[in-house]
């Protein structure tokens, strides 16, 4: 008798592991939102360009007055992270970027709104691929302490083979406003 059950209930098991096997999948672009004609660009982490924060660029000052002099310190912004997502499509990989950072105010500092020059720029060897300066508005708060931000920069398209050995810097940059290179 128990072996009967036995039996039945191994049938019935391996009756079910087939049935699971054999599901239709239906996955794909239509299910990610976009249709059979136009599917949805894949997210790729494996060519997309790593995230460069260089010394030099990772803190911003700002004096009211003298430079350098620490009494006149209005306030000090720094980078501490960053991260990227890069799509493809058929003929670029477009990256977005994201910097998290803090500022804090210093003595000659008041309350209120600062523009913070931030540069984002792919270079691949020699070649800039992308170069590009935005002002980022931060709320710094006297004696606050430090003001976080997160700094986000969309759609920054480089040609599809630069992945795997394009560079992306992010930094301060006081510089004359870059132009898209495309």
């Amino acid at each position: 008798m128990i072996g009967k059950v036995s039996s039945r209930i191994l049938g019935i098991s391996l009756l079910l592991i087939a049935a699971g096997c054999n599901k239709t999948d239906t996955g794909g672009a239509i299910d990610a939102g976009g249709s059979a004609a136009t599917p949805t660009p894949a997210v790729i982490q494996g060519a997309c360009p790593q995230v460069f924060l260089l010394d030099g660029t990772a803190i911003h000052t700002s004096y009211a007055g003298t430079q350098g002099d620490p009494t006149k310190l209005a306030y000090q912004a720094t980078l501490v992270d960053t991260t990227r997502q890069c799509v493809q499509n058929e003929s670029q990989l477009v990256i977005t970027v994201v910097a998290q950072g803090r500022v804090v105010a210093g003595p000659a500092g008041s309350a209120g709104s600062v523009n913070l020059p931030i540069r984002v720029a792919v270079t691949d060897g020699e070649n800039t691929l992308y170069s590009e300066l935005t002002q980022y508005p931060v709320t710094v708060q006297q004696g606050a302490g430090a003001a976080q931000f997160i700094f986000t920069k969309a759609n920054i398209a480089i040609p599809g083979g630069a992945g795997s050995f394009a560079k992306v810097y992010v930094g301060f940059d006081e510089g004359p406003q870059g132009k898209k290179k495309k």
